[in-house]
């Protein structure tokens, strides 16, 4: 069953109208008719079935059927935070990274990053990202869409740090030197509720002087397993590991 997500809370409504894109999907290219179903999403993450009352010229009106009421968002808030990488390697991460329940994003710009942001160009490019990301969480039926940070520099990144209460950097030379525990052992530790920050390097990794800054910052390196991970692998292999440690495991 088709998803669709709205920018507004729920506010005790009993019916929904939707306009513009989301009409011209429903009408136009799934050609729904009077008493067809979809879901619908509102901005507080609370989710129904809605069966279509009538279609208009211009709007899909649809009544409230039942609500949704298991959870599908990961139990913790994992903001993935990469190094800008080469080509559409970051639309890839959103993409995935949202179907695996990734909270938000927060790329930026690392000591190796070939890609260098341009502030001009970049909104269209963050426009396709929360796009790219909208799709994604409707078709794994999530009930939050991600938020897309627009690119920071990695002293804004060290800012941001501040709000979270778990600090993780994959670092390829823990990796190389077996280091196997340090991700295991935070995800014992982690609560339901809490908010995760994952940082990756971008394709020639992270230097040793931004490792150095963030565990100043309270970050915690950590090793993924005994082999080195591309920075579009990696981040998947963190959110799978998560969900297999707090969904599948409990």
């Amino acid at each position: 069953m088709q998803r669709y997500f709205l920018t507004k809370p729920y506010e005790n409504e009993k019916e929904v109208r939707l306009q513009n894109e989301q009409y011209h999907h429903i009408v136009r290219v799934l050609r729904m008719e009077q008493g067809d179903r979809f879901y619908i999403v509102f901005r507080n993450e609370k989710a129904c079935i809605c069966e279509i009352k009538e279609i208009t010229n211009e709007e899909v009106v649809a009544a409230i059927i039942e609500w949704e009421d298991i959870s599908k968002e990961l139990p913790v808030k994992v903001t993935i935070a990469s190094g800008l990488p080469k080509g559409d390697k970051l639309e890839w991460i959103i993409q995935k990274a949202t179907e695996l329940g990734a909270y938000e994003f927060a790329p930026f710009i690392a000591n190796r990053s070939i890609v260098k942001w341009d502030e001009k160009k970049g909104l269209k490019k963050k426009d396709r990202w929360q796009k790219i990301a909208l799709e994604a969480a409707e078709q794994s039926h999530r009930q939050h869409v991600p938020l897309i940070h627009t690119p920071c520099t990695f002293k804004e990144l060290l800012a941001l740090s501040k709000s979270y209460e778990h600090k993780l950097v994959a670092f390829e030379e823990d990796a190389k030197q077996g280091e196997s525990h340090q991700f295991v052992q935070a995800l014992s530790q982690v609560k339901d509720g809490e908010k995760m920050l994952l940082v990756f390097g971008p394709e020639g990794g992270l230097s040793a002087q931004e490792v150095e800054q963030l565990c100043k910052a309270g970050f915690q390196t950590c090793g993924l397993g005994p082999r080195i991970l591309r920075t579009e692998t990696a981040p998947l292999y963190t959110l799978a590991a998560i969900s297999y440690h707090l969904e599948l495991m409990r």
